[in-house]
C-alpha cells in the first residue's frame, strides 16, 4: 500500500497538519508522501492539475493507494478516488466539499466580478506567509468538480470539526448520508483540526490498519 497526503488550498508540504503526520508515519517506519501541490506556480493552480500531479506519483504496478487529504485536497483525493481504480481507500480530513459555494460568498460579488475581469487574484498563501495571484482559471477549473460525481464506492473515512467556520460540518454530513460507504467521525474542533490530531491519528491508524 502506498500513502499520498495532499495538503489543503494556499497551504504547502510543511503545514503543520503534513509535518504532524508525517512524522507519525515516520514512527511506525512507513513511507508517506507528501507532493508540493503548489508546484512552483501557485497561480497557475487548478484541482484539475492537483489531479494530474498526484496521479502521477502513482506506481505503475498496480499497487493500492490510500490517499488522505486535507481541506482542498480532501476533495482532490476524493476525485482522485472516482477516477483511478488503484485509490482503495481515501481519509478526508475537512474535505472541502462545495467549495466554491462556501469560499466565494467571503470574497464578495464585485471582487469576484473583478477577479473574472482582471484575469487574477490576489490570495494570501499560508505556506508562503504573504499573498500571491491566482488565476480566474482556478475558479471555472473548480466549478466542474461536483460532489453528485463522486459514486464509486471506496473505503472513505471523513474527520471534520464541528466548528468549522472555512467548510461547515454539514457538508460533510450531507456526503456521508448519501454515500453509505463513508464514515463521519465528528470532532470538537475547527477547520484547522490543530486540537485534536492524537484523535485524528488514532483513527487513521484504525481504519488503515496501520502498526
Amino acid at each position: 500500500m502506498h500513502y499520498i497526503y495532499l495538503h489543503g488550498f494556499a497551504s504547502s508540504p510543511n503545514s503543520a497538519k503534513a509535518r504532524d503526520i508525517s512524522d507519525r508515519f515516520t514512527q511506525i517506519q512507513t513511507k508517506l508522501k507528501i507532493p508540493d501541490l503548489n508546484a512552483g506556480d501557485f497561480s497557475q493552480l487548478t484541482i484539475t492539475r492537483q489531479l494530474t500531479q498526484v496521479a502521477a506519483e502513482f506506481s505503475n504496478d498496480s499497487t493500492p493507494v490510500t490517499l488522505i487529504g486535507s481541506s482542498l485536497g480532501g476533495l482532490t483525493a476524493a476525485h482522485l478516488g472516482q477516477q483511478n481504480l488503484q485509490v482503495q481507500r481515501l481519509v478526508l480530513l475537512a474535505p472541502a466539499f462545495g467549495f466554491l459555494s462556501h469560499w466565494l460568498p467571503k470574497l464578495g460579488d464585485e471582487e469576484v466580478q473583478r477577479w473574472q475581469q482582471e484575469k487574477y487574484i490576489m490570495v494570501y498563501h499560508y505556506g508562503e506567509q504573504r499573498s500571491l495571484s491566482l488565476s480566474y482559471n482556478f475558479f471555472t477549473d473548480a466549478a466542474q468538480y461536483q460532489e453528485r460525481l463522486l459514486q464509486r464506492p471506496i473505503l472513505t473515512l471523513i474527520l471534520h470539526g464541528k466548528k468549522d467556520e472555512v467548510i461547515p460540518i454539514k457538508a460533510s454530513r450531507d456526503f456521508a448520508r448519501l454515500h453509505p460507504w463513508v464514515e463521519l467521525v465528528e470532532l470538537d474542533s475547527d477547520h484547522t483540526l490543530g486540537n485534536v490530531m492524537e484523535e485524528i491519528w488514532q483513527a487513521i491508524r484504525l481504519f488503515c490498519q496501520l502498526p
